[in-house]
């Protein structure tokens, strides 16, 4: 019995030791169970960087676990710390908004609250970034929200580097200049909207497609593939590229290589920027810089560069070079009578004439206005220089077409200078070329010139008269003088010639082919030809008032009075202050002032012959006027030229002209007068082939206003007249 009590009684200690075993074995499972998810959610805790909380809504508590190290390694004795902080504050702008999402979580109309806000965890000013998740975990017995939890995480640096990014990504799409981003193999990854803008192709055509499709065959054969340029890490230059349409670009590439972790080339970052414009604009500017825009000759800069390297040249070999310095006679008349856009048009077809005429070898240069420049280089002789420049000037002896209807007649005058024989630098031979062109001016126009050092003081003489014929009429230094005209048909006076002198104190009396040349140059003719207008008609009235009978004066106009001055109106004014009718005031103009613009003239003398006065053409026969011009003319008048009439009764030639241009006078019914009348025979020899009138010192000289009023008058005697006076 005891024994079998002891075997129960030991049984049952064993059942329990194994019962107690048993159940201390299942607890220390479900303990390390319990340690090991703990250890879990501390390394994922520690791992994420995230903070678990618990929020108490009744309490207002907030309670924070979150992994902290414990060693010195990183990792090293995870635990997890758990204590109740302050609610943080919230920054102004995110209040309402984190205080909306909370609202609609507790409200149930979220399942999860969920924010991005920013907080002040330590209230030292110092803002960052939270976001935050969670739930309500416990309610009250009315089911109403008690306590929250979730976990937060600190993500400032991800909104700023989101932040960078955004911001990078505009700058991107905003950029002007084409980007594009290429793997290693350099196939498009990446582009910018800029890069579609100046290639054509759009992103989706560019993606994946190797860089090469840009290629241009002008670029390979100017600047190298642009895939060899990309072998280095970092290079720039000029590219021709092809766009998607064929048209080739001028690109400036920025190439720059994205590095991997190891070194190696990861990405292609490429900058394009389209210069194609740019450098058209750069060769427009310096095209401009040395060319002239309206005839595409060289400019004056361009021009002095040749013409030093010309004399380098020269020098070296002991050649002469000749500067030829051009101006287009009158052409000012054309700009103003026809307008600019015609005198353009002149411009460009004078340049062509003097470049035809002088050879692609030579250069044509031009300076200015009508002003024309030419260097010649190997020369054969310094008289050379001459035989082009007459070739120029005989170059323009035909009109100028400006269209298929238009044409203009303009002639120039040139002067000359050599090297080394008049200087040895650039500057002082254009001088001394456009010193001997204004001589070449004096000298009649449509000539040339060669510069000798007398024409420098000619040259002073001429800017000290262009001074002083500024005021000549205000000091009263002009005067009228008066050769009169004969009528052969009648045998006595019919009017005289007025002719201008200008006596200066300093320089005397002043030749008219010396001053007329230099006020039309300066425009003072305008001024000083109303004063011959109003001059003559107040002689015409004071011959009247002394009992003359009616006369006619001839007075000389310009071609600037006729292109550039209102005639008609200056005429209009004289006659009525002065009273004098107008049948008894008659205009002289010269063939090449009338021909300088037909148009023009023809509608200027039209105006002045319904005011009545009468329309001479002097020196006729000396230009290139025709019978088809001359009868759109309103002439009443036609002088020959005393060019021809000074050798009649020994020239046959000019005898048969001035016959013929008697009788085609006659024939358009225009009243023939001869000038420069000095002997008998030529007077026999006009009488006889039906002359109306002569005029020259074998009539009478020219002389003042009273004298002139005393051989009109039959006071003053005349030589004889007669058929049989001697030659």
């Amino acid at each position: 019995m005891t024994a079998a009590l002891m075997s129960l009684a030991a049984a049952l200690m064993i059942a329990v030791l194994l019962l107690v075993f048993r159940w201390r074995s299942g607890h220390l499972a479900r303990y390390e169970a319990l340690h090991a998810r703990a250890g879990h959610l501390t390394v994922a805790l520690w791992g994420s960087g995230e903070q678990f909380w618990d929020f108490d809504l009744e309490r207002r508590e907030l309670h924070l676990l979150q992994a902290e190290e414990g060693g010195d390694a990183p990792g090293e004795d995870l635990v997890l710390a758990s204590r109740m902080v302050p609610l943080p504050r919230v920054h102004a702008h995110d209040r309402l908004f984190l205080r909306r999402r909370l609202r609609a979580h507790l409200r149930g109309h979220e399942p999860l609250f969920t924010s991005e806000h920013r907080v002040d965890p330590e209230g030292n000013g110092n803002w960052v970034w939270m976001r935050v998740h969670g739930r309500t975990v416990e309610r009250d017995a009315r089911g109403r929200p008690r306590r929250l939890a979730g976990t937060a995480l600190d993500i400032t640096s991800s909104r700023h580097a989101e932040a960078e990014r955004r911001i990078a990504s505009e700058v991107l799409r905003s950029m002007s200049e084409a980007v594009a981003v290429l793997d290693r193999e350099q196939h498009f990854v990446a582009v910018n909207p800029a890069f579609s803008q100046i290639t054509g192709y759009s992103d989706v055509e560019a993606l994946g497609r190797p860089f090469s499709m840009l290629d241009s065959d002008h670029g390979q054969g100017r600047y190298g593939g642009l895939q060899q340029d990309l072998e280095r890490r970092h290079w720039q230059g000029n590219v021709w590229m092809t766009r998607r349409d064929g048209e080739e670009i001028l690109c400036h590439v920025k190439h720059n290589v994205i590095a991997d972790a190891g070194g190696e080339v990861g990405f292609h970052v490429v900058v394009l920027s389209d210069i194609t414009e740019q450098k058209r604009a750069e060769q427009e500017l310096r095209y401009l810089a040395n060319y002239d825009a309206l005839t595409s000759l060289p400019n004056r800069s361009l021009l002095s560069e040749r013409l030093a390297r010309a004399i380098v040249r020269a020098r070296r070999e002991g050649g002469h070079v000749a500067v030829l310095f051009l101006d287009l006679d009158r052409f000012k008349d054309v700009n103003d009578s026809l307008g600019h856009a015609v005198g353009d048009r002149v411009l460009r077809a004078a340049a062509e004439r003097v470049q035809h005429a002088v050879g692609p070898q030579h250069t044509v240069a031009r300076l200015g206005g009508d002003e024309f420049t030419v260097v010649l280089e190997g020369l054969a002789s310094p008289d050379a220089a001459g035989e082009v420049a007459q070739r120029v000037i005989e170059s323009f002896a035909l009109p100028l077409a400006l269209d298929e209807q238009h044409e203009i007649t303009v002639s120039p005058s040139i002067g000359i200078s050599l090297f080394p024989d008049h200087a040895q630098v650039p500057t002082e031979l254009l001088k001394h070329a456009d010193t001997a062109m204004y001589q070449a001016k004096a000298a009649g126009r449509r000539t040339w010139q060669l510069y000798s050092a007398r024409m420098d003081e000619a040259t002073r003489r001429r800017a000290t008269l262009a001074g002083l014929l500024r005021r000549v009429v205000e000091r009263g230094e002009l005067r009228l003088v008066y050769q009169p005209r004969w009528s052969l048909h009648g045998e006595r006076p019919v009017g005289a010639e007025a002719l201008l002198r200008w006596h200066n104190p300093e320089f005397g009396v002043i030749p008219p082919e010396q001053f007329i040349p230099l006020a039309e140059d300066t425009g003072l003719i305008l001024e000083i030809g109303e004063w011959v207008l109003r001059e003559a008609c107040t002689t015409l009235r004071h011959w009247r008032e002394a009992g003359l009978p009616a006369m006619t004066m001839s007075v000389n106009v310009s071609a600037i009075q006729l292109l550039r001055g209102d005639l008609p109106g200056t005429l209009a004014r004289i006659l009525a202050e002065t009273g004098v009718a107008s049948g008894q005031l008659e205009l002289e103009l010269t063939e090449s002032a009338i021909m300088a613009n037909v148009g023009r003239s023809a509608s200027v003398l039209h105006a002045c012959r319904n005011l009545g006065v009468g329309v001479a053409v002097d020196d006729f026969g000396t230009g290139y006027s025709s019978l088809a011009y001359l009868k759109r003319l309103p002439l009443t008048t036609l002088k020959i030229d005393q060019e021809f009439v000074g050798d009649l009764t020994h020239n046959p030639d000019d005898e048969a002209i001035t016959s013929t241009v008697i009788a085609m006078g006659h024939s358009l019914d225009l009243t023939v007068v001869a000038e420069g009348v000095e002997t008998a025979g030529q007077l026999q020899f006009l009488r006889e082939h039906g002359c109306d009138e002569v005029q020259g010192h074998y009539i009478a000289m020219a002389m003042d206003r009273d004298q002139c009023q005393a051989f009109l008058s039959g006071a003053t005697p005349v030589p004889a007249l007669d058929a049989g006076a001697p030659a």
